[in-house]
């Protein structure tokens, strides 16, 4: 992990970079989405999502952003980490501040997202319901999961 192990708030000034960033890890996760969804997506991650949240993320030895956490009161809204870095632990390491520092309990995933409904689960995060569609009323299931064990 090295020089990317430094946790830091992001601002507007970052959102373009985290932006670019989310695009990658959604592209290199999200498999499951249906053609043009990211393309859709995008202008909301960008004017509306990263605006709404407390975000904190860590450096690449270039100064560009590899990861990002989106924390609304006690809730993890958003972690993203760039493919390049996936296996590093800094997703871990993300939650862990997330859980630790800023109080974070629930956690929402989509369900075919099967790679990072395995990593919350050994995170310490259980389902404790589900939904058919997410929030848009889109058909990716959504399961809700709360921390219940650190």
């Amino acid at each position: 992990m090295s020089t990317e192990t430094r946790i830091e708030r992001f601002g507007p000034a970052d959102f373009d970079a985290l932006t670019d960033l989310w695009e990658a890890s959604v592209r290199a996760t999200h498999t499951f989405l249906l053609q043009g969804e990211v393309e859709r997506l995008r202008p909301m991650v960008r004017n509306a999502c990263l605006e709404s949240a407390d975000i904190y993320g860590m450096r690449g030895q270039d100064g560009r952003p590899v990861a990002f956490s989106g924390v609304c009161g006690d809730k993890l809204e958003m972690l993203f980490v760039h493919p390049s870095f996936f296996g590093r632990g800094i997703g871990r390491v993300l939650v862990r501040h997330a859980a630790d520092v800023l109080g974070v309990r629930f956690v929402d995933v989509n369900e075919q997202n099967t790679g990072a409904a395995v990593f919350y689960r050994r995170m310490g995060f259980a389902e404790i319901s589900r939904d058919e569609t997410d929030s848009q009323g889109m058909p990716y299931p959504v399961l809700h999961m709360e921390l219940v064990r650190r």
